[in-house]
């Protein structure tokens, strides 16, 4: 029996955003796109804010140093958004 072995690589390639998402692409060739809106730091930031963004973790997350958000691959693709503020 001959078994294929998955291989993924769920590192960051490149992020950018439309009106309403958030897109990254990952070096297995993947795209993950989740609604901005599950970010307000990302939504409430301007275009020039989000475009400041640097790898993390070895690759496997994404921080924008100028608003303070760090997201990881793992974290989008569960398709988890950002906890709710603590009243």
């Amino acid at each position: 029996m001959n078994i294929s072995a998955k291989v993924t690589d769920e590192r960051v390639l490149d992020v950018r955003f439309d009106d309403a998402s958030l897109i990254v692409d990952l070096m297995d060739g993947r795209t993950i796109s989740v609604p901005l809106t599950w970010y307000p730091r990302l939504s409430k930031a301007t275009s020039a804010q989000r475009a400041k963004w640097e790898k993390a973790g070895a690759g496997y997350g994404i921080h924008w140093p100028e608003i303070d958000e760090d997201l990881s691959t793992e974290g989008l693709l569960r398709g988890a958004p950002a906890p709710a503020k603590a009243a």
